[in-house]
């Protein structure tokens, strides 16, 4: 699991995105309850439209998410990476939205992804393999 951080006032977001990463939170918090299957079903709805997101997109997000929610900046990694991905799609775009599980010492984690490379997790999601994943529609994945 992640480790805990805290953003200095001089780290603080802007008020619009505050409030949105709370909103953004306030959903993801009670979504992590529910079955995987229906998370995925949920988000897999919201990324409709949305273009792939840049690193720099959800890194931001994540550090949003993470400023507005101790349990999000905990670990809190399943909540946390549903903000981040709902974060993205209210800015209109998309990251990749994997969760995954690692046998020796058996644990399990969830995060987002963005051109290819985990967003501010280190080596960490590296140790994981990849479950579930609600990746952003693009041509070569769109089903005709």
């Amino acid at each position: 699991m992640s480790t805990p951080e805290t953003l200095f006032a001089a780290d603080r977001p802007p008020l619009r995105t505050r409030v949105a990463a709370r909103v953004a939170v306030a959903i993801a918090l009670p979504m992590a309850h529910l079955s995987p299957r229906r998370i995925r079903h949920v988000l897999a709805f919201a990324r409709r439209g949305a273009p792939p997101a840049t690193y720099a997109q959800a890194s931001a997000a994540r550090s949003a998410v993470i400023a507005v929610s101790t349990t999000c900046a905990g670990k809190g990694c399943l909540p946390r990476s549903i903000a981040t991905a709902l974060l993205c799609r209210v800015r209109g775009c998309w990251p990749t939205w994997k969760v995954g599980v690692r046998a020796a010492p058996f644990g399990a984690h969830a995060w987002v992804e963005a051109a290819g490379c985990a967003v501010d997790e280190g080596e960490q999601a590296q140790a994981f393999l990849p479950l579930m994943a609600v990746e952003p529609i693009t041509d070569e994945t769109r089903k005709f």
